[in-house]
């Protein structure tokens, strides 16, 4: 941050549209999509995913979620790029100061824990880091750390002469005397501090707290400079700048699948968000004409056999097509889960390969703690593509009820921009391994006595956390897969394996990412589960080989991986843990804690719910339950 970078990776996630950012000298909310600048030879590099994106067309631009452009194609973007010349202008994401209420600080003379406020307007052109007082001398100044806002993604600065003044007839708003900021102690208890206007009216933090005390939303969206024209029916609730709760980013990541062997579907999967918009074969030759990228792909094709395989996909009917409308996850876990020898191509720059391993590799002794898992395939190189489409504030937004149709995207959010055509995204390359749990045996377990008390637990965490959501007003959806057990002991073994992963091959914890996969199935047959545990990094270089090597030792590591979940540093209070009778998220799993499975939220597809522990092995306080 001292030189105003960020990488990409974090443009697409915690500093998106919308998100406050500290600098050096002051706080800046990031502008949304209209403001990213788009200059240069090469501004920005384009990313093509075809099958995300028409994921994310059906739904975010029909029904009540108008996020994004319904009338184009959408297409994704890496953030503007630095040039990385001094002597070229670099494209830049604008941004502004917020919040523009600032404190002066303390210089010797001034009165002891308190320090005048002012505008952003009244410091000293043209820094605009100094305000000059009565007496002449310029003092720093720092931002304000509060700010309000709704959970719609809604901001706004905080209006301190009207919520000071406000229980003062006459005064709300007309006041012009200075007010200052007071620190009655040294703890960070909202009593302690407050807001102090000369006319003696005064505010304590505390204040801030109670339910309409700052006024309704006026649905105040300034990165993007308008307001929502929908309104907004919520009370504004304070927000700490700096605290995590500011902007929970809504990205979507999907694994790429192998390019098809057609050559012209190749061709098309290259450069598919600009021809897709092309209605006859005289505007496939203009796009070839002037798009020298589309010239390069589809240069060797005829121009009508290119129309019309444009034509087939947008219908419906085709290979090409069937592969695009297919679920992302479904499709995802039926190539790993195929069984064949060879998946994609061994070749440096492909997308996917893969190799499902013989189990005399992997368990040469037949070693009975592995009759659950069925097959063990190797990613020796994978893609992944994660696409920012939202965000909310204070907290996440619930995600679709519809199972994997959505790759869990969240029901509603905050949009990047106006009404955008492109998302931003960035693809990274890497490896990992896949594991198939055998179908048969996960539905004995699952009709196992012990284990439906065990599920009956769990949900009745899950009802309690719903209960109290639906209490405070708040929405008490969440991801389908919480409510089945499989998935809650297939989360817990993804889990158990990252923390032992990353003792065995190095790699940092944070690094390792799960996916996870609970197919819905008819009546009678058994649940299609599987785990992929992977890492990824921009560039094409991907990563090093270390998860793939840990197929070769599988069976150590998954025994070492178990052991340690047989007592959890954190007992008898963990394995004790009963989810009814919890609050907040510690509702939503059961034996499972900081010393045993929990793992850092950016690896995580949960949010680090819906685990139990006691699923996999015995504890102190549960047996019969676990699965291996």
């Amino acid at each position: 941050m001292a030189k105003d970078h960020v990488r990409m990776g974090q443009v697409v996630g915690l500093f998106g549209p919308g998100a406050m950012m500290d600098l050096p000298d002051r706080s800046v909310l990031v502008m949304g999509l209209d403001h990213w600048e788009a200059f240069g030879p090469k501004p920005f590099e384009s990313i093509e995913e075809p099958r995300l994106a028409q994921l994310l067309e059906r739904r975010l631009a029909g029904g009540d979620d108008k996020r994004i452009a319904g009338d184009k194609p959408v297409s994704f973007r890496t953030p503007p790029i630095d040039p990385g010349d001094p002597r070229q202008s670099s494209p830049a994401i604008k941004a502004r100061v917020f919040p523009e209420w600032f404190a002066c600080d303390a210089i010797p003379g001034d009165p002891p824990n308190r320090r005048r406020i002012v505008r952003f307007s009244d410091l000293e052109a043209p820094k605009r880091l100094d305000w000059k007082g009565d007496d002449g001398k310029k003092r720093r100044v720092s931002p304000l750390r509060f700010v309000c806002g709704c959970e719609t993604g809604h901001l706004q600065d905080i209006e301190w002469r009207r919520v000071v003044h406000a229980r003062q007839s006459g005064e709300a708003g007309a006041c012009r005397k200075p007010m200052w900021l007071e620190d009655a102690g040294t703890s960070a208890d909202p009593r302690d501090t407050r807001i102090v206007c000369d006319c003696g009216a005064k505010l304590s933090l505390e204040d801030l707290f109670q339910p309409g005390r700052l006024g309704p939303c006026g649905g105040k969206r300034p990165w993007l400079s308008s307001d929502d024209p929908a309104g907004c029916d919520k009370s504004l609730r304070l927000l700490t700048r700096s605290a995590t709760n500011t902007y929970f980013p809504q990205v979507v990541r999907v694994i790429s699948l192998p390019e098809s062997n057609d050559a012209l579907e190749k061709a098309l999967d290259a450069v598919w968000s600009e021809v897709s918009k092309c209605g006859s074969v005289a505007e496939v030759a203009m796009a070839k004409k002037f798009n020298p990228t589309v010239a390069a792909n589809l240069g060797p094709f005829a121009d009508d056999e290119i129309f019309a395989r444009i034509e087939t996909r947008k219908a419906g009917s085709g290979s090409g097509s069937r592969d695009l409308q297919q679920n992302p996850r479904i499709a995802e876990f039926q190539l790993l889960a195929s069984g064949r020898k060879l998946i994609g191509e061994n070749r440096p720059d492909a997308r996917l390969h893969a190799e499902t391993l013989d189990r005399s590799v992997w368990d040469p002794k037949r070693d009975p703690m592995l009759t659950a898992i069925k097959d063990l395939v190797a990613v020796h190189r994978l893609r992944e593509v994660s696409c920012l489409y939202g965000f909310t504030r204070f907290e996440p937004a619930p995600l679709a009820d519809d199972g994997v149709e959505d790759v869990g995207l969240a029901v509603n959010g905050a949009p990047l921009g106006e009404n955008p055509d492109w998302l931003p995204a960035v693809e990274q390359f890497g490896e990992g391994f896949f594991i198939r749990l055998d179908p048969d045996e996960l539905a004995k377990w699952a009709a196992r006595p012990k284990v439906q008390e065990r599920r009956a637990t769990i949900e009745g965490g899950l009802k309690a956390w719903s209960r109290a959501r639906r209490a405070r007003g708040a929405s008490d959806k969440i991801a389908w897969e919480g409510e089945h057990i499989e998935f809650t002991m297939a989360h817990s073994l993804s889990h158990a394996l990252m923390n032992e992963v990353a003792i065995d091959c190095g790699y940092p914890a944070s690094s390792l990412k799960e996916r996870l996969y609970l197919l819905p199935a008819l009546p009678g047959d058994p649940k299609e589960c599987g785990i992929l545990i992977y890492t990824a990094s921009a560039g094409n270089q991907g990563t090093l080989g270390g998860l793939v090597e840990v197929t070769r030792r599988f069976p150590a590591v998954m025994a070492s991986a178990l052991a340690r979940l047989g007592l959890c540093s954190g007992d008898p209070i963990c394995a004790d843990h009963d989810p009814t009778k919890a609050a907040e998220d510690r509702a939503l799993h059961g034996a499972a804690c900081h010393g045993c499975l929990l793992v850092a939220e950016t690896s995580c597809e949960q949010r680090n719910v819906f685990l139990d522990r006691s699923l996999l092995v015995e504890t102190i306080a549960a047996q019969g339950a676990s699965l291996f």
